[in-house]
């Protein structure tokens, strides 16, 4: 299998020649043009053959990206967060023409915990829930994907409504709300807990990032996924089935 990565020189896209496996990265786009190791700046030079797209980028690329992979006929694994309603318009328009899988985590165990939180929310009625997560301190936005990601999770199972900033507020804690909290430190790679909070007892469920490699390697997994798929847009849940 040959991957083009969008977003090669970054610290994602980097992480990829850590592993190891039937695959080869055989170019990718950056900002920083580098054509001996085909790190192209411009979609339209790209001349080098590949079997699918993996995107860690940033959201301003996406849109680009998306059209690259149309014209070039080719699967795309999309990873990049923070995506507007536009371009993810745009992402479920492309996928009528090639396959393409969309998750804001690609982490296996984050993706088995969204079904946990899911499930728990059912089982839990009653019991307050609260989001924290942790990031390193060169990540910008907040709260992270994977947050509301299993923020979707619990909406799927009970009406509640967000909360990330209690400073001005003055009340008790309404029934109905989840706070996000999200924390900025250090070299964090990730970490993501929930908390069901009852009536003299407390269950948490975490999940910490041990490394980049993880979300690298499912990312890889959902290129695999793809090949040979039809068109029509996937996520995560879809590998795990």
């Amino acid at each position: 299998m040959k991957i083009f990565i969008v977003g090669i020189t970054g610290a994602m896209g980097r992480t990829f020649f850590n592993l190891d496996g039937d695959f080869e990265i055989v170019g990718g786009f950056a900002e920083k043009e580098d054509r001996e190791k085909n790190i192209y700046n411009n979609f339209k030079d790209v001349d080098v053959d590949f079997d699918v797209i993996i995107d860690f980028s940033n959201k301003s690329i996406v849109d680009d990206t998306i059209r690259f992979a149309l014209e070039k006929k080719k699967p795309l694994v999309e990873a990049t967060t923070g995506l507007s309603e536009r371009t993810m318009d745009n992402l479920k328009k492309a996928s009528e023409e090639v396959p393409v899988i969309y998750s804001r985590n690609y982490s296996l165990g984050i993706n088995v915990m969204e079904k946990i939180v899911r499930e728990l929310t059912k089982m839990l009625d009653g019991f307050d829930i609260e989001i924290i997560e942790a990031h390193h301190n060169k990540k910008k936005d907040a709260p992270s994907g994977t947050a509301l990601m299993l923020l979707d999770a619990v909406k799927k199972e009970r009406c509640v409504s967000e909360i990330y900033d209690r400073t001005k507020l003055h009340k008790m804690r309404d029934k109905n709300e989840v706070g996000i909290s999200s924390v900025r430190a250090g070299t964090i790679n990730g970490d993501h807990t929930v908390i069901f909070a009852g009536d003299s007892e407390i269950l948490q469920i975490k999940h910490s990032a041990g490394s980049k490699n993880i979300f690298a390697n499912g990312a890889i997994k959902a290129a695999k996924f793809l090949l040979g798929k039809e068109k029509g847009l996937y996520n995560f849940k879809d590998i795990l089935e």
